[in-house]
C-alpha cells in the first residue's frame, strides 16, 4: 500500500516544515507532496530543503498563484504517475489533524473515498466566528438540496482517495479552482456510483498565516453545484453502478 498526501502551499513558512514532520510519524508508508505556488515567503525552499533530507518529502513547483483546484489537480496528476495506491488531500496550516489520517487510511477497508467531516453526527468547528460557521453549514445544506449529494460536509478538504476514483473522474474535466473544487470532486465519485464514507474530524481554524478565502471562491461554489447537476441531468442518485 503506497499512500501519498499532497499538501497546496501558497505563503506557508510558518507551518510547512512543522507539518510534514508530524504526518510522516503517522504512518511508515506515507509520502507527502507539496505543490507550491511559486510562494513569495519561500516556502517552496524550504521544501526543497526538507526533500533533499528525506526521500518521503516531494515538492512540486509551479510559476506562481494558480488556485488550489489545479493544485490539487496537478499532486493527483503526479501521484497517478508514480503509482500510488491512495491519494489524500489536507491543508498546511493544521486545520486539519494529522493524527486522523491513520483513522483514513484504515476506513479504506471499505470505501473507495473517506471524508474527513466536520459535521458527521455534530458540529466539531474549533475557533471559527458564529458567521463563518453559519456560511459552511448554510453552504452544505445548499450543496445537499440542489444535487442531492448524501453527505455531511461536501466541502470539506480533508480526503483519501482510492486511485480507481481519480482514474475514473478524468481530471482534465475537473472545472472548479476554490472550495467548490470539493463538491465537485466528491459529487463525481459519487455519480460514479463510488463508496463514500464520512468519518468524523475536529477542524481548527488556522493559528498562522493567512486564509484564503474570497468573495470570489464563494461564488464559485453557487454556480458549481447547478453547473454539475445539469451535466448529469439533474439527477439525484450515482449515474453508475459498481459491485460492492
Amino acid at each position: 500500500m503506497k499512500a501519498l498526501l499532497i499538501i497546496p502551499t501558497y505563503n506557508e513558512r510558518e507551518n510547512i516544515e512543522k507539518i510534514t514532520g508530524v504526518v510522516l510519524q503517522q504512518s511508515p508508508d506515507l509520502e507527502i507532496l507539496v505543490v507550491d505556488d511559486n510562494s513569495p515567503d519561500g516556502t517552496g525552499q524550504i521544501v526543497a530543503e526538507l526533500a533533499k533530507a528525506n526521500p518521503q518529502i516531494h515538492l512540486l513547483r509551479r510559476e506562481g498563484k494558480l488556485g488550489l483546484g489545479t493544485a490539487y489537480i496537478a499532486g493527483f496528476k503526479w501521484g497517478l504517475f508514480k503509482g500510488y495506491d491512495y491519494l489524500l488531500e489536507m491543508d498546511a496550516d493544521f486545520s486539519h489533524d494529522p493524527k486522523e489520517i491513520p483513522n483514513m487510511l484504515r476506513e479504506m477497508a471499505n470505501a473507495d473515498l473517506v471524508l474527513g467531516s466536520r459535521y458527521k453526527d455534530g458540529i466539531r468547528v474549533v475557533n471559527w466566528p458564529l458567521p463563518r460557521l453559519i456560511l459552511s453549514k448554510g453552504a452544505a445544506l445548499y450543496v445537499r438540496l440542489i444535487s442531492g449529494l448524501p453527505v455531511a460536509d461536501p466541502t470539506g478538504g480533508f480526503k483519501c482517495f482510492k486511485r480507481e476514483v481519480l482514474e475514473a473522474i478524468e481530471l482534465d474535466s475537473v472545472r472548479s479552482n476554490g472550495y467548490a473544487f470539493q463538491v465537485e470532486m466528491t459529487y463525481k465519485a459519487w455519480m460514479q456510483g463510488f463508496r463514500i464514507k464520512e468519518i468524523p474530524i475536529t477542524f481548527t481554524d488556522r493559528y498562522a498565516g493567512q486564509s484564503k478565502m474570497s468573495s470570489g471562491i464563494v461564488r464559485e461554489a453557487l454556480w458549481v453545484v447547478w453547473m454539475l447537476t445539469r451535466t448529469h441531468g439533474y439527477r439525484r442518485s450515482p449515474a453508475v453502478r459498481r459491485e460492492t
